[in-house]
């Protein structure tokens, strides 16, 4: 199966993404930096799973993800109904 990840934002060396293949989760983001990637749900604002990104950038994704929550809910409502 052929997974899609769209990029949705960029922001510095962090890339918020989706996973094409993720559906029955609450919304949510990606998130990959030079270290490692992390996800976070959209709606609490809450980390569901990091594999290595450092904390510095864990604190500063969060607040951009807090930003930019609207429009990221957005992308992940537009493009998980396509598919």
């Amino acid at each position: 199966m052929f997974r899609r990840v769209p990029t949705v934002l960029r922001v510095g060396s962090f890339r918020f993404h989706f996973y094409s293949d993720e559906r029955g989760e609450p919304p949510h983001i990606h998130v990959r930096t030079p270290d490692g990637e992390c996800k976070f749900w959209l709606t609490t604002l809450h980390l569901a799973r990091n594999d290595g990104v450092r904390a510095t950038d864990l604190r500063a994704i969060k607040r951009l993800t807090f930003q930019h929550r609207r429009f990221l809910l957005e992308k992940y409502d537009e493009h998980h109904d396509k598919h």
